[in-house]
């Protein structure tokens, strides 16, 4: 179960409206970097790792939560950047200008308004779940594989993205105290970012993400593809970082593709692997990877997700009154 304090976790602030930037910071409130978007990746990835990988279905669900409550910051933070638009909107009876007389006609809020009317038009003056230009929260935005080598590769990546697109917003407001909560946010993603790097370097062997090993008469080549000027570099020379094999240049994938009949005719270079070996690994990789889950979850019947603690008793909101004695 989840509880709301309603103390934000950082104290934002601003130091005046701004419903310009309020629009762009829409892009974290229900963008596809967002903190909705990343509070429900974690919050679906979670469940896979619930029975058997109890201490990463932990740490997924307490960021999952942390990143509802910098949505919850965001959100708070759009609203104080429209202050004054809704009750301005509510004085319908007058018809006066929507942004009071205070404001001229050109003045920048009206033109923030002019290509963004869905504050006043359709929220009245409040966040929506959008990105910066109106296009609605989805789904699709959430990535959640059901392997814990994939799903922390991804959520490293989303951490990325979010991480940048607040340094990319800092450039786009001078207020201080937006600022420092903007800093907050961006500093939690690299936090969040090593925390899932860390827990990445936990799970043995993590090379390649999944199960399955990679054929060890393609992982090491690097087709030439471009006509022009070669470049090199450790991505094409040297010993490749994931699986230490010599990489493998080909000039021309063409005359390659040719000369063995679509590749299939192709033996091993530059590795200590073998076709062999690699069908032995996938074997023996997949019966700890399946043997892992089938142990946490072998019960089929009476299932329950969790166990309640009972043995100690905790004070309740809720008291039993003592009878009131007759007089």
């Amino acid at each position: 179960m989840f509880y709301h304090s309603k103390e934000l976790q950082f104290k934002a602030r601003v130091s005046r409206p701004d419903p310009r930037f309020a629009r762009l910071l829409l892009e974290q409130f229900g963008g596809g970097n967002g903190e909705l978007a990343a509070a429900m990746q974690y919050f679906v990835q979670a469940f896979a790792c619930h029975n058997p990988y109890p201490d990463k279905y932990d740490m997924l669900m307490d960021i999952a939560t942390e990143e509802l409550g910098h949505l919850e910051i965001v959100g708070a933070t759009i609203q104080m950047l429209l202050t004054g638009v809704n009750a301005n909107l509510k004085d319908a009876a007058e018809r006066n200008d929507v942004f009071g007389e205070e404001f001229a006609k050109d003045d920048f809020i009206h033109s923030a308004f002019a290509v963004n009317p869905q504050f006043g038009v359709l929220t009245g003056g409040g966040p929506r779940l959008t990105d910066s230009n109106g296009a609605p929260w989805q789904g699709s935005y959430v990535n959640a594989n059901g392997d814990l080598t994939v799903d922390l590769r991804s959520n490293i990546a989303a951490e990325s993205r979010a991480k940048i697109v607040y340094e990319y917003l800092m450039q786009f407001t001078d207020d201080p105290d937006v600022l420092a909560t903007l800093n907050f946010l961006m500093t939690r993603e690299v936090a969040h970012f090593q925390q899932f790097e860390a827990a990445l370097d936990t799970i043995r062997p993590n090379f390649p993400p999944g199960v399955l090993q990679s054929d060890p008469r393609y992982s090491n080549l690097y087709s030439n593809h471009s006509i022009g000027t070669e470049a090199r570099g450790p991505w094409n020379e040297g010993v490749s970082s994931g699986l230490g094999e010599e990489w493998q240049y080909v000039e021309n994938p063409y005359q390659q593709v040719l000369d063995t009949d679509g590749l299939t005719a192709l033996e091993p270079k530059g590795t200590e692997r073998t076709v062999a070996s690699v069908r032995s690994a996938d074997k023996k990789l997949s019966k700890v990877r399946s043997g892992e889950i089938r142990k946490a979850s072998s019960k089929r019947e009476g299932l329950q997700w969790c166990d309640y603690d009972t043995s100690q008793q905790k004070s309740s909101s809720v008291r039993r009154r003592r009878p009131v004695e007759q007089q």
